[in-house]
């Protein structure tokens, strides 16, 4: 037997017109913030674009194709910051069992799956260069794609088990548990022998790169992180309308009966 689905708010016996009507007030209040990240992401693109190609020195070994770097390692950033948001609100939704929080946990594992696909890619072209091949399985490597497959697997669990309670569950455990692999991957490059560099920015004595790849690494990563809030905002909104189509097709159905 199917369990019924888990409603987070009291639902009135009245007909669902007006608590829909108020929801819709609330996204269109919602949607003052997110035109104004977008014009933030917008204006910072910008800015990081132009310091990465236009202003930051090259690299003086590496030449140009030093400058995947700041794309690089932003994406970097930003997936471990998806990733943590899923482990968050997975802790979350199993004490509470309020959908809110499954919903802001599914729309970032499915951002923090795309800028980890996109990581590995940059990582891949500046490997190609630097490296002389796309791919080795050394130990930051290899740590980083079984991140992208315990993600991926917690869409695809989302996707195809159809009790939706039960695969919220399983999911937010699958997202817990598959956060632990972010510290290790963080700490690889000094656990074990590999070969990519350890972190030149992030250490305890300081950067080790000129003020300006430092500056511009950071406004990368500031409109990296205003694009992953924008569609953060635009993916919760859309999950929280699926919830929303889900409980009036329960209501319908429980009224025909």
């Amino acid at each position: 037997m199917k369990e019924p689905l888990v409603l987070t708010e009291a639902r009135p016996t009245a007909p669902a017109a007006a608590p829909t009507t108020e929801r819709w007030e609330l996204l269109r209040v919602l949607d003052m913030p997110l035109r104004v990240v977008l014009g933030a992401t917008l204006v910072a693109m910008v800015v990081a674009l132009y310091a990465i190609f236009v202003w930051a020195p090259a690299e003086r070994t590496m030449g140009h194709v030093q400058r995947i770097f700041y794309v690089h390692v932003s994406l970097a950033w930003l997936s471990y910051v998806a990733f943590f948001v899923v482990f968050v609100c997975s802790i979350v939704y199993l004490w509470r069992r309020d959908e809110r929080w499954d919903a802001v946990a599914r729309a970032s594992a499915e951002i923090g799956v795309v800028l980890t696909t996109l990581f590995i890619v940059s990582g891949a072209l500046w490997g190609r260069s630097v490296w002389g091949t796309w791919w080795t399985w050394d130990a930051r490597l290899t740590t980083t794609a079984i991140l992208w497959f315990i993600y991926v697997a917690y869409l695809m669990l989302r996707a195809y088990v159809p009790d939706v309670p039960r695969a919220a569950r399983y999911a937010a455990v699958l997202g817990i548990v598959g956060f632990l692999d972010v510290p290790i991957i963080h700490m690889s490059v000094q656990w074990w022998r590999t070969l990519h560099p350890e972190p030149t920015v992030v250490r305890p004595d300081g950067p080790q790169s000129p003020p300006e790849m430092v500056v511009t690494l950071v406004l990368a990563s500031l409109a990296f992180g205003l694009l992953y809030v924008a569609l953060l905002l635009i993916r919760t909104r859309l999950e929280r309308l699926k919830d929303e189509v889900r409980y009036l097709q329960q209501e319908s159905r429980l009224r025909g009966e």
